[in-house]
């Protein structure tokens, strides 16, 4: 009922993502989100869960980090690798690694330990202003890229070819390095926007031009990859523009955690994707994943944190929460979600939730009371609502329940 009163202008031109496109999600957080310098690298333990979380909410495949980095980094990811075998979960594991021939050397061993070939994400800087600062020519780029693929291919591992700052590399360069990459033998390319700089007309063009320039011209089935960061805020913006482009894989990040201000933000490309109505799945378990990465990275979420965030559907307004009650007094769930959200809380588990406060009304306090099974009568209504009236801040749920106390004392 409540989608029949919404005018949506948003669709004025047609769906942004065509009906019945299949859309692939790739989880960043245990190597790209970590690489933030400000968060806490996790047990294994707690990798191992967030992993679990990712698999409940239909995550495609998930980035178990750069075994080249270091000993714990190896034995995370096989750790993780295993775990995700072992338990025969859908989720797919991949390796990270620079096209150095040690790095793939260590992801084929920890594939060769696993006893199963994981797709191999082989990385490399592509923009000019990175050879200029590098001293690499496009010969030692096309040298390096064939090698590196033909490398991991001859071990049997899938190769990912991604380019590092491809949005800001030009058209020849961009031909030249992918190409080589698919004649070396790589089966799916990722278009990057290492340093934030796209604007969603920008994501767009440049997955539109590796299709048309590269992809179909190589008569090969390949996968396109996009992997935003968000420096200008639009990452989220910037994904979705891809996809509409064409790209079959986004990669995204819980939190948006990442390099500098960090990734897409995985948490609103579920949601965005959900209300697009390119993914139909169970996302009830979406702020259990949140809460479980920030706490396992010692990250805090920020109370205004799009879904997630404790004020997402959270309010102390008067007309606003007077709207939202009467919504419920139709038990319309819907319709209550609906009134004062853009985005339905039920999709995620959630529900509204109407506070007291400075700015609030009578419907408030009687809503409030209702929830927790308190009869509403004048008295207590007056008391409490020129309590929150007098207060700096949202009643807490003991002071709120004081105040009822004292009229029971009389």
């Amino acid at each position: 009922m409540a989608q029949e009163l919404i005018h949506d202008w948003n669709t004025y031109a047609g769906p942004e993502i065509p009906a019945g496109r299949r859309v692939l999600l790739n989880d960043e957080t245990l190597r790209d989100g970590l690489q933030n310098p400000s968060v806490r690298n996790p047990s294994i333990g707690e990798k191992i869960e967030i992993v679990h979380l990712m698999e409940a909410l239909g995550i495609d495949s998930v980035n178990v980090g750069l075994p080249a980095a270091g000993p714990r980094a190896f034995a995370d990811a096989e750790a993780l690798a295993r775990e995700i075998l072992g338990s025969r979960m859908k989720i797919r594991p991949h390796v990270s690694g620079r096209t150095h021939k040690d790095d793939i050397r260590a992801m084929i061993d920890i594939c060769e330990r696993v006893g199963q070939p994981m797709e191999a994400a082989m990385f490399l800087g592509s923009s000019p202003i990175r050879r200029l600062v590098e001293g690499w020519d496009l010969d030692h780029l096309k040298r390096t890229t064939e090698e590196a693929v033909k490398q991991a291919v001859s071990a049997g591992l899938p190769a990912m070819y991604v380019t590092e700052d491809t949005i800001r590399t030009d058209p020849p360069t961009i031909v030249a390095l992918y190409s080589t990459a698919i004649r070396a033998g790589a089966r799916a390319i990722v278009l990057c926007d290492t340093v934030g700089h796209a604007t969603p007309r920008g994501a767009y063009n440049l997955v539109k031009f590796a299709i048309d320039e590269i992809v179909k011209p190589s008569g090969e089935k390949i996968r396109v990859d996009w992997h935003g960061h968000n420096d200008r805020g639009l990452a989220v913006a910037n994904s979705i523009a891809a996809i509409a482009a064409g790209a079959d894989q986004v990669h995204a990040v819980a939190l948006a955690l990442g390099e500098r201000v960090g990734n897409t933000p995985m948490e609103v490309m579920l949601v965005n994707l959900r209300l697009l109505g390119v993914i139909d799945r169970d996302l009830s378990q979406l702020k259990k994943y949140s809460e479980t990465v920030a706490r396992a990275t010692g990250t805090v979420i920020p109370p205004n944190y799009p879904v997630v965030g404790r004020d997402a559907f959270r309010t102390q307004t008067g007309v606003h929460a007077a709207a939202i009650a009467k919504a419920y007094k139709r038990n319309d769930v819907e319709l209550a979600d609906a009134i004062y959200s853009g985005v339905p809380a039920h999709l995620f588990g959630l529900e509204q939730i109407i506070e007291i406060g400075p700015m609030s009304g009578r419907s408030n306090v009687v809503f409030w009371l209702g929830k927790h099974g308190i009869a509403a009568t004048d008295e207590i209504v007056e008391r409490i609502l020129a309590a929150a009236k007098q207060s700096a801040s949202v009643l807490t749920e003991k002071e709120i329940l004081a105040l009822v106390k004292s009229d029971a004392a009389k």
